[in-house]
């Protein structure tokens, strides 16, 4: 699939859909040679253009209608218009063994049942990282994982092009994408919520937001470091750690009077916590 390979050239690819992720991928195709992109189709010319001038790649389309056949076609649109794009470009343009992806994190590849339909190979592709800055993350791409499910054929052709630019295809199960999904909230948006709790309660015992943050930061480096180096069982500490619920149950009852808000976030914490430290004994 290499574009070096003169014997085989690059495969063909539309673009629908550029924003971060889309520009991003776009280019790292384009540039490794994983894909001849062919041509590029967003909400307004214009933004096609600005997406083909960072590309470095590709020809505007202003329409369905005026894509090429290709080989493959990536769907690098919001998750509620991927339905009605496969539908719309499988309207436009001949699919048959084609493949079409899209990038979800939380939709699985059976929203491309249109392009389905119409003969393609489908496939979600979910690279797990933020892409706020898209020069920056083009630049620094290398050993980002991608979630990867769909139809067989689909991930023998995508697989590699991911590896050719520097990606680490991990399998998941279409079923559970949603719950797949739902592990990176918990991994960082929900992370960042409980932090928050603890530097607001921190403050609610007279201590300075700035030296709040101060204390909690080796707290939570330091757990998260051994999560990652010894997993989440061995990792815990604290006092339902140690088995200590009077602790837990004055805690629970102090925070609550504080903050009921944060008192309910604290107790929905108690069960799970209570069963990691089961584990961690049976360890």
């Amino acid at each position: 699939m290499r574009a070096t390979d003169a014997e085989t050239p690059a495969a063909s690819l539309n673009l629908i859909g550029a924003g971060h992720v889309g520009r991003v991928l776009g280019r790292l195709f384009a540039q490794h040679g994983a894909f001849a992109l062919q041509q590029v189709l967003t909400r307004s010319v214009d933004s096609a253009r600005q997406a083909v001038a960072f590309i470095g790649a590709g020809q505007v389309a202003s329409a369905y209608d005026q894509l090429l056949p290709a080989a493959v076609h990536l769907l690098a649109v919001g998750d509620d218009q991927i339905v009605a794009a496969s539908e719309a470009l499988a309207r436009a343009v001949p699919l048959r063994d084609s493949v079409v992806f899209h990038c979800s994190g939380a939709l699985a590849s059976d929203r491309l049942q249109a392009a389905r339909d119409a003969g393609a190979l489908v496939a979600s592709v979910h690279p797990v990282r933020s892409f706020a800055d898209p020069a920056a993350v083009a630049a620094q791409f290398a050993g980002t994982f991608c979630g990867v499910e769909g139809d067989a054929g689909a991930l023998a052709m995508l697989t590699p092009a991911l590896q050719a630019i520097g990606a680490q295809p991990v399998p998941i199960n279409a079923a559970a994408k949603t719950v797949y999904h739902a592990a990176a909230v918990f991994a960082s948006n929900y992370l960042v919520t409980v932090l928050d709790a603890a530097l607001r309660a921190y403050q609610a015992a007279g201590i300075p937001e700035p030296v709040a943050r101060q204390l909690a930061q080796p707290l939570a480096s330091e757990s998260m470091a051994n999560v990652f180096r010894l997993g989440a069982a061995a990792a815990l500490s604290g006092p339902i750690a140690r088995g200590d619920m009077a602790t837990v149950a004055r805690q629970q009852q102090a925070v609550s009077q504080w903050d009921p808000d944060t008192g309910a976030l604290y107790q929905s914490l108690v069960a799970p916590t209570t069963d990691l430290a089961r584990r961690k004994q049976r360890k």
